[in-house]
């Protein structure tokens, strides 16, 4: 039989416990929304370099990038902003081994391009070519 004081005892020991499994889980809230995948720079990033940067109509440009928190295998899509709105190109590619990727893409009409690259919810920084 559980004398008096070993009943105090256990249940002291029972709050400490619950007392620090609420501060660990942050009430379980916390824990909750950490675990939800949102786009951020902690979660996703993507870099873009475009080579040569100023073209004559026609000629080739490659771009090239890594990521950091991505899986291996999504796809890469090239975007331009046409007007206030970004618009998909018809220039794509996956994630490689290594976080890395690379394609090659043609620009027909002159001027300036404003792109960027997509993958998933993630966007890269823009970077701007210059077609002659």
């Amino acid at each position: 039989m559980a004398t008096p004081r070993r009943i105090a005892h256990i249940a002291h020991i029972l709050a400490a416990g619950a007392l620090s499994a609420a501060l660990l889980t942050g009430g379980g809230l916390a824990t909750a929304t950490a675990a939800t995948p949102t786009p951020s720079a902690a979660a996703g990033e993507i870099s873009l370099k475009a080579t040569p940067t100023e073209v004559k109509a026609g000629e080739k440009v490659t771009f090239t990038g890594r990521t950091k928190g991505l899986p291996i295998g999504t796809k890469v899509v090239l975007q331009h902003k046409n007007g206030s709105k970004w618009t998909t190109l018809h220039a794509n590619t996956l994630i490689k081994q290594g976080s890395s990727f690379s394609f090659d893409n043609t620009f027909k009409n002159k001027g300036k391009e404003e792109l960027r690259v997509m993958a998933g919810d993630w966007t890269s920084p823009t970077t701007t070519v210059i077609i002659r």
